[in-house]
């Protein structure tokens, strides 16, 4: 039987992952990429929220182009927080711990109007695309081209997603 105090140790004890970076970058990184994951599960959370109660003489298509963009967000979600496993650091263990790294506000409101959730995911959309630049940053300092390579894809994604929302969002002449 294994000693109490060898467990409490073996919970303590630094990761050992073979990575070619630095102890720096990947507290650094790791802690980017938690932030980032936060931030993500706020925006698919709050996708999949307008998804559900969206309303009005544009539902069917509105409501079709949220399911779409909360599946593109979710999708993301693994290869955040494995990418911060990889590289030898550690990553979101609840709810919680999302609640208090996301910087994406929630909406929690009764009735939010379909313009008015067209509109607040297109900001939301618009800020993530700027926090993914800024771990996109930490991983050039870093030198951490695979990082880098999938935070770049992401930001196209992230940019296609608010370019759909501003021209749904659109009045026409």
């Amino acid at each position: 039987m294994k000693n109490p105090q060898d467990t409490r140790n073996l919970r303590k004890a630094a990761l050992k992952t073979p990575t070619g970076l630095g102890a720096d970058a990947t507290r650094d990184i790791s802690g980017a990429l938690g932030a980032l994951l936060a931030d993500t599960f706020a925006l698919y959370l709050k996708t999949k929220n307008f998804h559900w109660h969206m309303s009005g003489p544009h539902f069917r298509g509105l409501h079709l182009l949220l399911d779409e963009q909360a599946a593109e967000i979710f999708a993301i979600t693994d290869d955040i927080a494995e990418r911060a496993r990889k590289i030898g650091g550690t990553t979101l263990r609840s709810m919680g711990h999302a609640a208090r790294m996301q910087r994406l506000s929630d909406n929690d409101a009764d009735f939010v109007t379909p313009q008015d959730m067209i509109a607040e995911l297109r900001d939301d959309n618009e800020r993530f695309t700027g926090f993914l630049r800024e771990v996109h940053g930490v991983c050039d300092e870093y030198g951490d081209v695979a990082t880098a390579s999938l935070i770049e894809n992401w930001i196209d994604q992230a940019e296609r997603r608010v370019w759909f929302l501003f021209e749904t969002s659109r009045d026409q002449p």
